[in-house]
């Protein structure tokens, strides 16, 4: 009768851990799946935008051109769009561009007609590439916020730069 029990126990307590482990295979299973489900979509939201993990990465390592405005009008703009956005100091960027519009001299009517500086506060960064990037349709990864700072970095840098 002890040995029967002691088996019976075995049997219950072997029963007991595989249905565990089956239980946190398939817990394990599920959180891979959602996990690679939510990459896919990531990815194809990107690869609809036009920008995919690697031109970000590429956009990021990549020489400044990439990432810096082809024209002041349109740097002016991209500082408004950091601001805005908080991608760089609001403080900075926001007198980087007033001293900027103001050795441009633009004026209040002279911005809402001058194209380069409305793609700019609209986040279309017009590159010294010949490109233009919408910061607005990278995407909200790390990597893709780490090119919208960068930028906006690299705009702040030329704005100061022209205006000293």
């Amino acid at each position: 009768m002890m040995k029967t029990a002691k088996r019976l126990l075995g049997c219950a307590m072997t029963a007991s851990v595989l249905f565990a482990t089956s239980a946190f295979a398939a817990s394990w299973q599920e959180s891979l799946s959602s996990a690679a489900s939510e990459l896919s979509k990531q990815s194809a939201g990107s690869s609809q935008s036009g920008t995919t993990l690697a031109s970000l990465g590429s956009l990021l390592n990549g020489g400044n051109q990439a990432l810096s405005a082809s024209n002041m009008n349109n740097a002016a703009g991209i500082l408004q769009y950091c601001a805005k956005q908080k991608l760089a100091s609001v403080t900075d960027a926001e007198s980087v561009k007033n001293q900027v519009l103001d050795k441009l001299g633009l004026g209040a009517t002279e911005q809402k007609q001058d194209n380069n500086y409305l793609d700019g506060i609209q986040g279309l960064l017009n590159t010294k590439d010949g490109q233009q990037l919408n910061l607005n349709n990278i995407g909200s990864t790390p990597l893709a916020e780490k090119v919208k700072t960068k930028a906006c970095d690299l705009v702040l840098k030329q704005g100061m730069n022209f205006i000293s």
